[in-house]
């Protein structure tokens, strides 16, 4: 029976030597037995899979006592004020769904409720007896007790530095006497797919939990609403309680910050995701220093392109974004930036569409030029712009009024000439959105109108729309076609 297992072992070694070594290692059986069949054979292809193994395990164990340290458990406690629906005893369902109230005002209508929420954080500077943590701005959300909980069980009361919802990030801090460990921070550029990568944090409050899996992709758009990262995606376990951990590779350093998960049972299904550390590195310092983000501002409104768009424009691919409409006085209508550019490069960086844009633009240095490569009506062109700081978003939507043109226009397809029977003679382009409070909506102008003419030159392709559209004057003359009448209405710049 041994020689037998032996012979088998063999072939399994010399077909793939690694996968064996984790099979002896995740199955029930007995190891030792293995262990003497694999010894007797002569060519060692068994033994080197097992040391291949167990150098494996000797790298996560490693990697797990390094990092542990650094990682934090969170708990937050949140006090909201709910006002209980008029009529005491007949509404029992209010203390069901709110639990006991610590507090109520005279007339009994206004208490006060506790809420708790979990998380994870992790230790990214020291500055003397004071630490500071790097979490998920989630995790933290409106906390007015917040409590750090390390490796080693002691605890800490921590009080919020600074929070982030672009990048859905928060920074904590607290003091300690005690010779804390700082994590090391290594370089997610260099992350590629098929790396080894752990998870660690506190999943539904489990105290450094360590999940081990492999980098799945890199560079993966989307997740939560509003988020401007392109993020790390895992097939390592991560769970509620895992935002704002860590995602260590084999040396240790970390190289995400866990935040999010797809899952249609709220559990883990090896789709995690972290944010890249080089996208927050510069975050840490912003917080420390000013206790927000500093984020650069260009000035304009931005889309990725669809084919049809792309042929419209007579540009050679998708990869860039286009510039709807520049906000007036900004660094970009400074700088030289125009409705219907197509940005394609940023500081050497190329740009393959609207978010990595947005990502890059954020990351630029604050009263810096920034180079920019881009396609205008056909021709390549670099334009240098200094970059402000960008304000916050109710500010921005402020300047709303020195959006220009302020409305988007998409080329006439043949479904949409069909959808909005438009006729087969009728040339131009069709308005797509129309923004709030711009020269474009107090003109009147309306979603699917269909604009002919800039200032009495005919259009028929977004190229033509954008080489028409004037860049300075004080009144510009647009006529459309809207329910089979032609009219014209007029944008005034500020």
């Amino acid at each position: 029976m041994k020689k037998l297992l032996a012979i088998n072992l063999v072939l399994l070694g010399l077909i793939g030597g690694f996968v064996l070594s984790v099979g002896l290692f995740s199955c029930s059986t007995n190891v030792e037995p293995a262990r003497q069949a694999l010894a007797q054979d002569g060519n060692g292809a068994q033994s080197e899979a097992i040391r291949s193994a167990e150098t494996l395990q000797q790298s996560f164990r490693a990697v797990s006592q390094q990092a542990l340290p650094s990682v934090v458990r969170i708990d937050v406690e949140e006090v909201r004020t709910q006002t209980r629906p008029g009529g005491g005893d007949d509404t029992p369902w209010f203390d069901f769904f709110f639990g006991e109230p610590d507090s109520e005002d005279e007339n009994g209508e206004e208490r006060e409720f506790r809420t708790q929420g979990l998380g994870s954080g992790v230790i990214v500077r020291r500055d003397g007896n004071r630490y500071y943590v790097l979490t998920n701005d989630h995790v933290i959300g409106n906390a007015s007790e917040i409590t750090v909980t390390l490796d080693d069980g002691s605890d800490y009361t921590a009080e919020i530095v600074g929070k982030d919802a672009r990048k859905d990030l928060a920074m904590i801090s607290f003091e300690s006497t005690e010779q804390l460990s700082v994590a090391a921070l290594g370089n997610s550029d260099d992350l590629q797919v098929g790396d080894w990568v752990l998870a660690i944090g506190s999943p539904f409050g489990f105290q450094s939990t360590v999940t081990a899996g492999i980098v799945s992709a890199v560079g993966r758009r989307g997740g939560p609403a509003g988020n401007i990262s392109d993020f790390i995606q895992t097939d390592a376990a991560i769970n509620r309680g895992n935002s704002g951990g860590a995602l260590v590779n084999l040396e240790g350093q970390v190289v995400g910050i866990n935040t999010w998960i797809t899952s249609q049972t709220g559990g883990s299904v090896g789709l995690g995701f972290s944010i890249p550390i080089n996208n927050v590195i510069r975050s840490i310092d912003d917080f420390i220093e000013t206790g927000a983000v500093r984020y650069g501002w260009l000035g304009v409104s931005i889309r990725s392109v669809s084919d049809d768009v792309a042929a419209d424009l007579g540009l050679p691919d998708q990869n860039g974004a286009l510039v709807h409409h520049v906000f007036l006085d900004s660094p970009a209508d400074r700088g030289g930036l125009r409705p219907g550019d197509f940005i394609v490069e940023i500081n050497g960086v190329t740009v393959t569409d609207s978010d990595e844009l947005v990502l890059e633009v954020g990351e630029l240095p604050v009263g810096e030029d920034a180079e920019f490569k881009l396609i205008r009506h056909g021709e390549r062109r670099e334009i240098s712009v200094r970059i402000a700081e960008r304000e916050s978003e109710r500010q921005i939507a402020n300047l709303n009024a020195r959006l220009w043109p302020g409305f988007s226009v998409f080329p006439i397809s043949d479904e949409i000439r069909a959808e909005m029977e438009i006729a087969a003679d009728t040339s131009g382009v069709v308005v797509a959105t129309v923004e709030n409070r711009t020269p474009a909506a107090a003109a009147g102008l309306r979603v699917g109108d269909v604009v002919s003419a800039i200032d009495g030159t005919s259009v028929s392709t977004m190229l033509e729309f954008y080489q028409e559209l004037p860049q300075s004057g004080e009144t510009t003359e647009i006529t459309i076609l809207r329910d089979g009448e032609t009219e014209t209405v007029t944008l005034e710049r500020e």
